[in-house]
Parts: C-alpha cells; sequence; structure tokens
C-alpha cells in the first residue's frame, strides 16, 4: 500500500500531518488521475486535492470582488492562437515536465509578494514586469528570451522556431499580469501556438483544493 505524509512544503494545500493512501483518495484529480508527481525546486512534490471535505477556499481567493480598472475580468480567449487550458490541461504539462521534457516551462507571471502566498508546483516565477517594456530594458528581455525560452537572435532578427511552449498564470480571471506577459511575447514575434494561458490561475487552482507550494530558489 503505497503511503504519503505531505511534507511541509506542500503545507498550503494539505497539512503536513495528513497521511494518506495514494491508491485510495477520496478525493480525487479525475476519475482516473489520483494525483501526479511534480518536480519544485529539488523537491518531489505530490499534486493533489485536499482530503479533508470541510476545507474552504483561502483568503485572499476567497474573495470575490476587486476595483476594476484594474481588476477586471479577463476574456477567455486572450489573443488569436493562445489556448486557453483549465486544470487538467495543465496538470498535463506538468506531467510533461515531471517526465523530463524540456520544451514546456510553466511561468507563474505574479509579482514576488503575491508568489509568497503559494504557487503551483513546478512554476517558475517570470513577474509581469521583466517582459514589459515599460519596465525592462530590451538586454534584459533578450536575455529571458534566449537564455529561458530558447529564442535565437542573428542580424537584429529574432528566430523563434525553437523556443519552448510557455503556460502563464498569475491570480485568476481578475488578473492583468500574465496576459501582459502574453502581449508583450506576442508583440515580439513569439508564435502565438506555443503559448498557453490557465486563466483561472491560483483563484481555480485554490478553489479545487489542489496542492501549492513556497516558490523554489
Amino acid at each position: 500500500m503505497l503511503m504519503l505524509t505531505l511534507p511541509t512544503l506542500a503545507a498550503a494545500a494539505n497539512t503536513d500531518e495528513d497521511v494518506f493512501d495514494l491508491q485510495n483518495l477520496s478525493v480525487r484529480i479525475s476519475e482516473d488521475l489520483p494525483y501526479i508527481e511534480m518536480p519544485h525546486g529539488d523537491e518531489t512534490v505530490t499534486v493533489l486535492r485536499y482530503q479533508d471535505p470541510s476545507h474552504r477556499i483561502v483568503p485572499p481567493y476567497d474573495k470575490t470582488s476587486r476595483p476594476c480598472p484594474p481588476y477586471c475580468v479577463q476574456p477567455m480567449q486572450i489573443a488569436p492562437g493562445v489556448e486557453t487550458i483549465g486544470e487538467l490541461e495543465m496538470l498535463g504539462y506538468m506531467r510533461r515536465i515531471a517526465d523530463g521534457d524540456p520544451a514546456v516551462l510553466i511561468i507563474d507571471s505574479r509579482t514576488e509578494d503575491w508568489v509568497a502566498r503559494g504557487t503551483i508546483p513546478g512554476a517558475v516565477n517570470i513577474p509581469y514586469q521583466r517582459l514589459d517594456p515599460a519596465y525592462a530594458s530590451p538586454q534584459a528581455i533578450a536575455e529571458l528570451l534566449q537564455l529561458e525560452f530558447g529564442a535565437a537572435s542573428a542580424d537584429g532578427l529574432w528566430n523563434f522556431d525553437g523556443v519552448k511552449t510557455l503556460v502563464f498564470f498569475c491570480n485568476g480571471a481578475w488578473c492583468g499580469q500574465s496576459p501582459t506577459n502574453i502581449k508583450a511575447l506576442l508583440g515580439l514575434g513569439y508564435p502565438a501556438h506555443r503559448l498557453k494561458w490557465y486563466r483561472g490561475g491560483m483563484q481555480a487552482w485554490e478553489s479545487l483544493g489542489l496542492t501549492t507550494v513556497q516558490p523554489a530558489d
């Protein structure tokens, strides 16, 4: 019988004292998917749903109303060719990373103060300002494109043939941080089909009781 004692790393979505039989979870992710194992920094995190049926969504994601602007509801499709995904699709990309696929990168677009509250296992924090020309220099953006995303530059032109698939998220449907990143990349010529948007973000992730972690180094 495979048992799990959840580490403190995943304390935001099940306590570190909880012990579960992974083969007989009472709350599965889907009928055929009870949990996944996800690398996060130097740790391996078991990603599953909160097993306590009395659990309620935690602050600040229990809040439903925020001033608009700036916290306005985003459209379902952020831009032509950019796929909007849900939780199962996000978990699918997480499994690809866990299986060693180097061509996928999950990006938490939020600022550090938000990320410190918890993030999706395996996500890399790239705050929206790092891709926004209003905040970042062209050189800094170019380094990010080359070193993190796999773009190539020659004679002042970008080649995006070998770039990674980037999966963006932020706080939820009312958050503009990941849309800002996506629009900035499209403006640079990044191929739309290599950009994915988890529109529900942390609010939807938390509402389903899925595992969250502290950001990795």
